[in-house]
């Protein structure tokens, strides 16, 4: 079993781009993604109709290519988390996290014995079908595997330093538009209280040695989050950046003379 290569930097606070897919869920996306330069890609299963048979599929197409397979599961339970990680996931992301003991619970689903409780299932996609030493995958695939906890609800909001603290919690994720609807000033990105929220999420994350991650939809979105200290970043949505190269060049094809 390969190792996953963004465990340390992320921890150790370096900045790594990636992307969060919803739509495009084509067997090119991500050798596209990988030449574009991104190091990690999120198929998202919690706002799409993504499911598992394709999920797999989309995890092969990262074989071979540097590029880290990851999902955003519908919610923190067994059989989604589990199963993302059997058929290949490098990472889960988790929406809705909202205390250091459904952290807990997550963590074990994610990690094999003696750590977790994740059931065994080995010669499989996991493991790119090879044999092997279990015992030794077991501990690559307790090292490797990435669990972001999404911080987009009050109540997580409040039980962020007790999340923080669950060993096997990776990522601290602002899940933004989730949490400012939480918090009672939809889409208010600007608001102060907004405000302090994004930076603690990335301050308490360096505290305990977590990465700070966030989706960015535009250069102003990656300055203020760089600038606040989050490290794992996520271009998208993909619907939004082809919708705005589109309109940007009908825009002006249609303001170009003959």
């Amino acid at each position: 079993m390969k190792p996953n290569p963004l465990q340390s930097p992320l921890a150790a606070g370096e900045t790594i781009v990636g992307a969060m897919t919803f739509e495009f869920f084509s067997p090119g996306m991500s050798a596209i993604l990988a030449n574009s330069g991104c190091r990690f890609v999120i198929y998202d299963m919690e706002h799409t109709g993504l499911g598992f048979e394709t999920l797999k599929w989309l995890f092969s197409t990262c074989r071979g290519l540097p590029i880290e397979p990851m999902v955003r599961v519908p919610r923190g339970q067994y059989p989604y988390l589990a199963r993302a990680l059997d058929i290949g996931a490098r990472g889960v992301m988790v929406p809705m996290v909202e205390s250091a003991e459904q952290a807990k619970e997550i963590v074990e689903a994610c990690r094999y014995p003696p750590v977790g409780r994740r059931g065994a299932g080995f010669g499989f996609a996991q493991c790119d079908y090879l044999g092997g030493d279990v015992g030794q995958k077991i501990t690559i695939a307790n090292q490797r595997t990435t669990v972001i906890a999404q911080i987009e609800t009050e109540r997580g909001l409040a039980a962020l330093d007790e999340i923080a603290q669950v060993p096997g919690i990776d990522v601290l994720w602002l899940g933004h538009f989730d949490l400012s609807n939480f918090m009672g000033i939809p889409a208010q990105f600007n608001h102060p209280d907004f405000d302090a929220a994004m930076r603690r999420i990335a301050q308490v994350a360096r505290a305990h040695s977590k990465a700070a991650g966030f989706m960015a939809t535009d250069r102003a979105w990656i300055d203020r989050a760089r600038r606040m200290g989050y490290n794992m970043l996520a271009i998208g949505t993909d619907v939004g950046l082809l919708g705005a190269a589109t309109s940007d060049l009908t825009a002006y094809a249609s303001r170009v003379k003959d």
